[in-house]
C-alpha cells in the first residue's frame, strides 16, 4: 500500500467521539488501552538529530522498549526491549543498536532532551466473520492533537482504503506529514533540535566598533562556558570539559590577540584568571585524552603484550577521578563563581560613547583585518626560522602562533567572503594538526614515563612496564614523523598562491591604498 497511514485528529475530536463515530462506520473492537511514557535521548550537541535519528524510551505497563527511527519517515531503524537507555553507545548490547550509535556519538553520552505521556488505545477492525482486517492504534495527547496509525492487515487492503476514506472526508482527520514526535515533542517543552553546538558561529556587521563587537564575542563564548558548566562538574562525558576548555582558550585568545579595546588593568585581570581557569582544566582533560585513546595505544602494541597494558587503564582512571573531584571544586568555588558573574556583568554594561582605548573606536573589520596580517606574517617568520636543528619549542611557540590566527579568523569569518575563508582556515588547519601531532606525542611520551615512575611505588608487575616501554617508543617514532612531515606542511602553507590570498583578504582598507 502507498497511502499514508499515520492520521492527525482536528483540535476538537476527542478520542471517545472518534471511537463512537467509528463505531457507526465499522465494526470495532476495542484490545487495549495503556498509559505510555516516551523519554527522547540525544546527546547535548544533537549527534542524532543531525544524523535524522530519534531515540525513545517507551515506557508502558506491559513493558519498556528503546526504538531508534528515521525523523524523515518515522521508520524503524533498530529496536530493543530495555527498562532504560545506557549512557554510551558501547554500553549497548553488541548488534544494531550498537553498530548504528558507535560512530555517531563516538564519546558522547546519550541524555534525555524531552518527555511525552500519551494514552494508547489498540482497537481492531472486524468483518462478519469475527477476523480482524485492520489495526488501529490511538495515541491520545493532552498537550496536542491526537493522532491515529493504521496498521493494514495483508489481503484486506479494501477494508484500509475504505477506513482511510472514512477518517480523511467523513471525520475530517489531516494526513500526518511531519510523522515524528520528537519536534511537537520538544516544542512544548520550549526546546528546539541543534539549540546546541560547539561550532563557532558569530554574526558581526563589518561596520560595528571594535569594542563592542569584542564584546559580543565574549558573551557568545561565555554562554559556551555557562552552557557546559554543570556537565563538567557531573564529567558527564568528556566533551562538556573538552567545550569548556575551548571557550576558555578561544577567551584567552580574544583577549591577547583582539588588542587596544578593553582598559588595560580590565584587560589584565580578566586574562589572569581565565589563564587560571585554563591551568586548573588542564589536568582533568590531558586524562580524559589518554583514556579516550586507551584502545588505540592498546592496538599499536603487539597483540601479545596488549593486555600487559590494562594496569596502565586502571591507574590512569583512578587519577583521573581524583582530579576531576578537585575541579568539581574550583568550579563550585567563590573565585570562579564571583569572578565569572563579574564578567558577565561587564560584558553586559553599555560601552562608552568616547573610549579611550587606542582601538576601541575602529571598526571591527579595520582591526580583523590588522590582526589577522600582523600573526600570519608571524606565522611565516615562526616557520621559516624552523630547521631540522631547532629544538622542539621552537615547533611548540609556532603552534600556539597557529593557534591564535585560526581563532582570530572563526572569530572574524562572518566578515570574509565564506568560501575564501574556509578555504584559508582548512589550509592552516592542515599545518596545526601536523604541529599538534608532534607536540601531543612529546607530551604522551614523557607523560608515561612520569606515570611508570608513580606506578613503580604502587608494586605494578614488570610486564606492564615492557608494555609501557613499547609504546613510548612507538610513540617517539610518531612524533619524528610528524616533525618530518612539519617541513612539507609548512612548504604547503606559505606557497605564494595562499599568502596572496590572506593578503588579498585581510589587507584593510588603509593598507589596500598603499598597495595599490
Amino acid at each position: 500500500m502507498n497511502m499514508s497511514l499515520q492520521f492527525e485528529f482536528p483540535a476538537d475530536l476527542t478520542v471517545e467521539n472518534f471511537i463512537v463515530k467509528l463505531g457507526h462506520e465499522a465494526v470495532t473492537q476495542l484490545v487495549s488501552r495503556q498509559s505510555s511514557h516516551k523519554i527522547y535521548y540525544d546527546s547535548f550537541d544533537w549527534r542524532l538529530y543531525s544524523n535524522a535519528i530519534s531515540c525513545e524510551l517507551n515506557q508502558t505497563k506491559s513493558g519498556s522498549s528503546c526504538i531508534f527511527k528515521s525523523i524523515e519517515d518515522d521508520q524503524i531503524i533498530a529496536d530493543s526491549a530495555l527498562k532504560k537507555i545506557p549512557l554510551f553507545a558501547k554500553e549497548f548490547e553488541p548488534g544494531k543498536i550498537r553498530d548504528v550509535l558507535t560512530p555517531l556519538l563516538d564519546m558522547r553520552a546519550l541524555l534525555p532532551v524531552c518527555t511525552l505521556d500519551c494514552e494508547i488505545y489498540h482497537l481492531n477492525i472486524i468483518n462478519k466473520d469475527q477476523k480482524t482486517i485492520l489495526r488501529l492504534f490511538i495515541e491520545e495527547y493532552v498537550q496536542f492533537n491526537s493522532r491515529v496509525l493504521l496498521q493494514p492487515i495483508r489481503g484486506y487492503d479494501k477494508a484500509a482504503e475504505q477506513i482511510v476514506e472514512v477518517l480523511t472526508t467523513t471525520m475530517g482527520l489531516k494526513t500526518v506529514v511531519d510523522k515524528s514526535l520528537l519536534l511537537t515533542a520538544l516544542q512544548v517543552e520550549g526546546r528546539r533540535p541543534k539549540d546546541y553546538s560547539s561550532k563557532l558561529n558569530i554574526n558581526l556587521d563589518p561596520g560595528m566598533r571594535a569594542d563592542i563587537a569584542a564584546k559580543y564575542i565574549y558573551s557568545h563564548l561565555l554562554k559556551t562556558i555557562k552552557v557546559n558548566e554543570q556537565g563538567t562538574i557531573a564529567n558527564t562525558d568528556s566533551e562538556f570539559l573538552h567545550d569548556f576548555r575551548v571557550a576558555v582558550r578561544r577567551t584567552r585568545a580574544g583577549l591577547s590577540q583582539i588588542k587596544g579595546i578593553l582598559p588595560a588593568n580590565t584587560g589584565a585581570y580578566y586574562a589572569d584568571f581565565f589563564s587560571w581557569l585554563g591551568q586548573v582544566t588542564g589536568p582533568t582533560r590531558d586524562l580524559d585524552v589518554y583514556l579516550l585513546n586507551f584502545e588505540h595505544y592498546k592496538s599499536s602494541l603487539p597483540e601479545s603484550i596488549r593486555e600487559d597494558l590494562n594496569p596502565l587503564y586502571d591507574f590512569l582512571l583512578a587519577k583521573q577521578q581524583k582530579v576531576q573531584k578537585e575541579l568539581a571544586k574550583r568550579l563550585q568555588s567563590a573565585k570562579y563563581l564571583s569572578i565569572l558573574a563579574e564578567w558577565e556583568q561587564y560584558l553586559k554594561e553599555p560601552s562608552c560613547k568616547r573610549p579611550l582605548e587606542q582601538n576601541a573606536g575602529l571598526t571591527i573589520k579595520e582591526l580583523a583585518d590588522r590582526r589577522i596580517s600582523k600573526i600570519f606574517t608571524r606565522v611565516l617568520n615562526e616557520g621559516e626560522a624552523i630547521t631540522d636543528l631547532s629544538p622542539s619549542e621552537a615547533l611548540h611557540d609556532l603552534r600556539k602562533s597557529c593557534k591564535k590566527l585560526r581563532y582570530l579568523m572563526e572569530f572574524f569569518q562572518s566578515l570574509y567572503p565564506e568560501q575564501e575563508i574556509k578555504s584559508l582556515i582548512k589550509n592552516l588547519k592542515e599545518l596545526q594538526e601536523v604541529l599538534g601531532d608532534f607536540q601531543d606525542y612529546a607530551v604522551q611520551e614523557q607523560n608515561l614515563k612520569l606515570f611508570s615512575e608513580e606506578m613503580m611505588a604502587l608494586g605494578t608487575h614488570a610486564n606492564t612496564f615492557l608494555a609501557m616501554g613499547v609504546l613510548v617508543q612507538d610513540l617517539d617514532v610518531r612524533k619524528w614523523r610528524a616533525r618530518k612531515d612539519f617541513a612539507s606542511r609548512f612548504e604547503d602553507f606559505k606557497q605564494e598562491r595562499n599568502r596572496a590570498a590572506f593578503k588579498s583578504l585581510f589587507a584593510s582598507s588603509k593598507t589596500h591604498s598603499l598597495l595599490h
